[in-house]
């Protein structure tokens, strides 16, 4: 292990030590060694299924990350009764030897360098590549994006404030004993995003419209328009609008995808399974039966039956109407004495055959991207058309956003909040904006930090201390200490 230098490869491969004692002789069941070569579409098949694998755990988006991306804005806070997890975050105390924070960095380094692997893997021979090979070459490379795309924005400053600054090193290129030693230096947050766009591009330039026999058209395997889809997002973080529209439309146009109604939401959010229909889940991690998080899964934390230690703030509550099907996600509890709401998006925490997948992108996204970049384009008919798709199917009993300006952005942007709560995106919502960030005060919370002004420092997550300590040319943020 000490002759692989990629400083975040030693920190990822420890973090994975840590859980797993025999982890350096025991293969990944989904994965090939990284010493045996990808010369075949199965091999390749499997590399992706562990790529997959690698991005399931707790400690990056099976938990840490969604629950971090509402921890860290106004939609949940930690219970004064609680088992000790995300303490720091809740009172926005951490430092550069922060657990979370490593996990993150380390976990999603580890999935690039699988990406990485099955992006530069040869198995054509010359000839042209099969559908197969690009379809899952089309997943490496979205998946790579992600992974970049939550780096950045956890550890770099927004693209809308600081496009220049310090984002997270940028590595391509797989691990092979003929570049053992790279020690990268972070790249600039516009260097990153250029990164991204272009791994999303060149993944929708290569997939099949329709899948393959291999992977079908499924909510667990990414597909064409997931591509377009994660670009939004991208787009919309980066603030380049025009294209955040051009590449929402073309899911719109084109993907198939449709909303769930809102006399099934609820049935939809307690379906563990994949779609095949497209409705509403454009891309799910897996967790089954037999491959799950068990009581370290996302349902658990929130679960009364669990840890039950994240609860939604009363504030996000009260954004629901009594017709709105959305507020039928948050349930009323008692915990400590207090009465709390409790949400209720995960609650396959005790079944036996199944468990909930961890939705990553869903339709409804893609609209409020699509609405949003209307407005600030100038269309607000448009812009209201979207808006309305999405809030008027979620409260049957609505009428419709007539606003404009910007009542009418702030009606997507409080639309976005209720719709996309408890998915981990409400934080760069915000740091996107650079608005400050008010933290309800609940009397039952664990210590809290109550405002987050713009411009402190702890918006951002520190480089953690491992890395900086293994790798002279990475610089940690400000404000941390090394």
């Amino acid at each position: 292990m000490k002759t692989i230098s990629y400083s975040f490869l030693i920190i990822a491969i420890c973090f994975l030590d840590a859980c797993k004692k025999d982890f350096l002789v025991q293969n990944p069941p989904t994965a090939i060694p990284v010493a045996n070569a990808i010369v075949n579409t199965n091999d390749m098949a499997d590399a992706v299924n562990g790529m997959y694998s690698a991005m399931t755990p707790a400690s990056l988006f099976g938990r840490d990350i969604p629950v971090l991306g509402d921890l860290l804005a106004d939609n949940t806070y930690i219970s004064i009764v609680n088992s000790g997890r995300y303490l720091a975050e809740n009172n926005y105390s951490y430092v550069s030897t922060n657990g979370e924070a490593a996990d993150i960095y380390s976990g999603a380094y580890f999935v690039i360098l699988q990406a990485n692997r099955i992006i530069a893997a040869q198995i054509s021979n010359g000839a042209a590549n099969s559908p197969d090979e690009n379809e899952l070459k089309g997943e490496a490379y979205i998946v790579r994006a992600l992974n970049y795309l939550q780096l950045v924005n956890f550890f770099g400053q927004p693209y809308t404030v600081a496009p220049s600054s310090p984002g997270v090193p940028i590595v391509t290129a797989p691990t092979n004993p003929n570049n053992p030693y790279i020690k990268p230096a972070r790249a600039t947050v516009s260097a990153v995003y250029a990164q991204i766009i272009s791994d999303l591009d060149s993944a929708y330039a290569i997939m099949p419209a329709g899948g393959t026999s291999l992977h079908p058209t499924d909510s667990e395997y990414l597909c064409k328009y997931a591509a377009k889809a994660i670009e939004s997002r991208a787009y919309l973080y980066k603030g380049d609008y025009a294209n955040a529209e051009a590449a929402a439309l073309l899911v719109v146009a084109n993907g198939g995808y449709t909303l769930t109604p809102s006399s099934n939401l609820v049935a939809y959010w307690a379906n563990p399974a994949p779609v095949s229909d497209k409705t509403e889940t454009i891309f799910e991690l897996a967790q089954t039966e037999t491959e799950n998080d068990g009581f370290d899964a996302l349902s658990a934390i929130y679960s009364q039956d669990g840890y039950g230690d994240v609860l939604a703030t009363p504030d996000l509550d009260n954004t629901y109407s009594a017709t709105d099907a959305r507020g039928q996600l948050i349930l009323p509890g008692v915990r400590g004495g207090f009465n709390v709401f409790v949400n209720n998006k995960y609650s396959n925490l005790e079944n036996q055959t199944d468990k909930d997948d961890i939705k990553i992108i869903r339709y409804a996204e893609v609209l409020l991207t699509l609405a949003e970049s209307y407005t600030r384009n100038g269309d607000q008919t448009d812009a209201q058309k979207y808006l309305n798709m999405v809030a008027e199917t979620r409260d049957p009993s609505f009428t419709g956003y007539k606003d404009s300006g910007t009542t009418l952005l702030n009606d997507i942007i409080n639309e976005r909040r209720k719709e996309l709560a408890f998915e981990g995106l409400r934080f760069f919502d915000l740091t996107r904006l650079n608005v400050p960030i008010v933290r309800p005060q609940e009397q039952d919370s664990a210590p809290s930090d109550g405002l987050i002004p713009v411009g402190y420092y702890k918006r951002i997550l520190p480089i953690p201390k491992a890395e900086i300590d293994a790798n002279p040319n990475t610089t940690q943020n400000p404000g941390y200490l090394n």
